[in-house]
């Protein structure tokens, strides 16, 4: 039964701006305060989807979350009706953009995915990410959970679990710091956890910036979900590229089917690591290892070079990056010799600025799930995109979007309403019936 790697891309959600809300992630930092177009961020989102969709990949497409998230809101003390909540918090401005963030666009920390040829049970398993760094994002985790849920329904091919623990022990950022490698789709690869400091033991650590990914996290999803531990490999990320800016794995490293393209700063004790991953795989691992000399790890973040998308194609691969790695002169020298003698064969530039200013490239803004025929049938099928449904949801965009957001506008009522009439009519177009609270 062949198998083949789907992407469920996050759609931006209508409350796209910029807090600043990510301590560690350089771009969003950077770019506090300014206006933020959320209806050209999603368009820019859904352009990329169509754009792997055109290539043949199996492209989907998951919902944003309601936002602003006025229960939350009252949880935290502020009373009213929904406009009087949003008056009120206010006041308190990184509490209200906490709870406006539209971060859930970024998939690729929505939760960690183990296809059915590794896992003990034959089963896809989704493990939601706590998210427990931050407090706009740890927001989300069960409202993630109750769309997964949704998308990949099927016990009999699904398996879902709860978020880890919501505590920094455990802290748990998705897909983000974890790669499948495998010879071939549908069979069993190697599961690759990439993680920041342990969480239980002392040991080497950034000091600039949190580590948000443990070692205690990853060994627990492993086990979740079945992994056979000679298939199951864990690296610590150097935490030096941490303090550099480097706050996920994907930022510095890419991987996909055999290949692994990477900085040589990535990891703690890379060679060990390389050696570990050709063990599992069985000695088949082929490596792009970018020098510093080349590359160094402040263009790296910057550029956003290793948060492209790494697509299989007829003979290689293809590495869908973003448009500031064609402007940065070091990067485009480089990429242009990297498809000279390299599985590497073609790169294809997008524009995600909006997504970019706010430290989200390619690779962010996608889950990646393994699926084989059937299980690709059983996937809610209103998700999938198609030339129809690409129309559809342009459409919806252009008649719900603002072109300008700034961060003071989140406490506009007239948002909330705009935001929950647009969710309303997206979960008909995805058939995917009441999955926000409002819909209850």
């Amino acid at each position: 039964m062949s198998s083949r790697e789907a992407n469920f891309d996050g759609l931006v959600g209508p409350t796209h701006n910029y807090a600043g809300l990510s301590a560690g992630n350089l771009a969003s930092e950077s770019n506090l305060g300014r206006k933020a177009n959320p209806r050209a961020a999603a368009l820019q989102g859904l352009a990329k989807m169509k754009a792997l969709h055109d290539r043949g990949y199996w492209q989907a497409v998951l919902p944003p979350l309601q936002r602003p998230d006025v229960a939350a809101l009252r949880r935290l003390g502020f009373i009213g009706d929904d406009a009087q909540v949003l008056v009120a918090a206010a006041k308190e401005p990184v509490l209200l953009a906490a709870c406006s963030s539209a971060s859930s666009m970024w998939t690729a920390n929505a939760a960690t995915v183990s296809p059915s040829a590794d896992t003990a049970d034959g089963r896809v398993h989704f493990t939601p990410a706590n998210l427990v760094n931050k407090l706009h994002r740890a927001l989300e985790p069960e409202a993630t959970g109750r769309i997964l849920r949704a998308v990949f329904p099927d016990p009999v091919r699904f398996a879902h679990h709860a978020a880890l623990p919501a505590h920094e022990s455990f802290g748990d950022e998705g897909a983000a710091n974890h790669t499948r490698l495998a010879m071939d789709y549908g069979k069993a690869g190697v599961e690759f956890f990439v993680y920041g400091k342990h969480g239980a033991r002392p040991g080497k650590q950034p000091h600039r910036y949190p580590a948000r990914q443990t070692r205690l996290a990853s060994e627990a999803i492993a086990r979740l979900h079945g992994l056979d531990s000679r298939r199951t490999v864990f690296a610590q990320q150097e935490p030096a590229v941490i303090d550099a800016g480097v706050f996920h794995n994907d930022v510095i490293a890419v991987g996909n089917l055999d290949l692994l393209f990477c900085h040589e700063s990535a990891y703690v004790k890379s060679m060990a690591v390389y050696a570990e991953l050709e063990r599992a795989l069985g000695g088949s691992l082929r490596r792009i290892v970018v020098p510093a000399s080349r590359i160094s790890v402040a263009t790296a973040v910057r550029s956003y070079l290793f948060n492209s998308q790494l697509l299989a194609v007829d003979g290689g691969h293809l590495l869908l990056a973003p448009e500031e790695c064609a402007e940065d002169p070091a990067v485009a020298d480089y990429l242009a010799e990297l498809t000279e003698h390299t599985p590497i064969r073609e790169v294809l530039h997008l524009d995600l600025r909006q997504s970019m200013r706010n430290g989200g490239g390619p690779a962010c803004l996608r889950l990646r799930v393994v699926l084989s025929e059937e299980e690709r049938a059983a996937v809610a099928p209103g998700v999938w995109l198609t030339e129809d449904k690409y129309a559809r949801l342009c459409a919806w965009v252009e008649r719900h979007y603002r072109d300008e957001l700034a961060p003071e506008d989140l406490a506009d009522p007239a948002l909330l309403k705009e935001s929950n009439l647009a969710l309303d009519e997206l979960t008909g177009i995805l058939g995917l019936g009441a999955i926000y609270p409002f819909q209850q």
